[in-house]
């Protein structure tokens, strides 16, 4: 029974291994874009081959680059990310196009409709999933002038999940997780008309993580892929870097 089963996961990882493999994060730096309220990254490094070995120091907050939030970030007493079981960081994904739409309007908000329009396309979102709002926001990496994209009064013009969108896909459709291609879950122009981060707030007290700075989800299928959010573990914290990855089917 045991020699059955050994050979049941040797046959699956084969199988993943003929599938395509799509990298969903930035290679990050010193000067790579990142939240307004953080420092820039520090790399230092410690030796060089010339001592025998390379050895380098990161400094950096835990929400820089492509990282995973957990839901300690916004609310208290939730959980860290050392808490998240390996399970709940691995899941069917689905992703929402609305590159044209951001491409045209920089403060787009994701609304109900455009989430009942794609399930007309591609079928009602299935519990459990993870879903990514693409806008191909990506592309702008890693300038930083672009990707925080100021108008001349100094407000950044991103779009965003809206809250209502986000309500109906986790009170409705009960979905897992969320992730984005820039550096909050809200709309620029959303977060400085409710001088707060609403929807991510919300997005965090379901005792759930989310997903920033998520690259090449254009070279995704609207449904049918799974993504893995993997991360260090670092003892009580909000979130860290993540090597988040999709399988496709």
């Amino acid at each position: 029974m045991t020699v059955i089963k050994e050979n049941e996961l040797l046959q699956a990882l084969e199988i993943l291994k003929s599938k395509k493999w799509v990298d969903l994060t930035h290679t990050f730096g010193p000067e790579s874009p990142h939240f307004s309220a953080f420092k820039d990254a520090e790399f230092e490094t410690l030796y060089t081959h010339d001592d025998g070995f390379l050895a380098q120091q990161f400094s950096f907050s835990g929400q820089y680059g492509t990282h995973i939030d957990a839901p300690i970030h916004f609310v208290r007493d939730q959980r860290f990310l050392e808490e998240l079981e390996l399970k709940e960081v691995v899941l069917s994904l689905v992703v929402i196009d609305k590159s044209e739409a951001a491409l045209e309007n920089h403060d787009y908000i994701l609304t109900v409709e455009d989430i009942l329009e794609f399930e007309e396309l591609h079928g009602k979102i299935e519990e459990g999933t993870f879903v990514a709002l693409r806008t191909d926001w990506s592309k702008r990496w890693p300038d930083k002038k672009a990707f925080e994209n100021k108008d001349e009064h100094g407000n950044n013009h991103l779009p965003g999940w809206g809250l209502d969108a986000l309500k109906f896909l986790f009170e409705e459709r009960k979905i897992k997780a969320v992730g984005h291609e820039t550096f909050d879950t809200d709309a620029a122009i959303d977060a400085q008309k409710n001088g707060s981060l609403i929807g991510e707030y919300y997005v965090l007290e379901q005792d759930t993580f989310q997903v920033e700075l998520l690259t090449n989800l254009d070279q995704l299928p609207a449904k049918g892929a799974v993504i893995f959010n993997i991360s260090p573990k670092p003892e009580k914290a909000s979130g860290f870097p993540v090597r988040a990855f999709a399988i496709l089917p």
